[in-house]
């Protein structure tokens, strides 16, 4: 075996040891995230609240019925919606900046940033958080720049922040 086939081989016996290395520790993180997925399962099938929260966030937010009418072969679409979980909007559209302060947004909690805004009363607030508001303190865009949300689902995260601030 001359030198450069030495070499080679050497090359290619520490190729192969690194390459089996790398498959053993892929291997070893798979088996690792398993187990750590069966530990978090055993947790929530031990927690009822756990389980509550799941079920809450696996809720639908509306179903479809199919009804057959005159035309049978026309099928009518009805629609049922969810009942609006307010903690569940805030989360998904308000706490982005109430969680933070950003823009002047009063910190969801803080007795004192809500105070002058609930004297303003109810309808004040949602007016601001549907139709947006610019004021001295800050920017509301309107519905929180979420113009998916219907006017209902943002009065019940407005009613959701002011419960939990007052």
């Amino acid at each position: 075996m001359n030198e450069d086939q030495k070499h080679d081989r050497e090359f290619m016996d520490t190729f192969m040891l690194i390459l089996g290395f790398l498959i053993a520790f892929t291997f070893f993180i798979f088996v690792l995230a398993n187990v750590i997925s069966a530990k978090q399962d055993e947790v929530i099938q031990s927690n009822p609240k756990a389980q509550e929260l799941k079920a809450e966030r696996l809720m639908p937010i509306a179903t479809a019925k199919m009804a057959k009418v005159i035309d049978p072969n026309a099928p009518v679409i009805e629609v049922v919606a969810a009942p609006i979980n307010a903690q569940n909007i805030y989360d998904g559209a308000c706490a982005a900046c109430h969680t933070a302060g950003i823009a002047g947004a009063p910190k969801f909690g803080d007795v004192g940033a809500w105070a002058d805004r609930i004297t303003q009363g109810g309808e004040t607030l949602y007016e601001h958080a549907i139709q947006g508001y610019q004021g001295e303190a800050g920017y509301m865009p309107a519905k929180g720049g979420r113009t998916d949300l219907s006017d209902e689902e943002v009065i019940a995260a407005v009613d959701y922040m002011v419960e939990n601030s007052q």
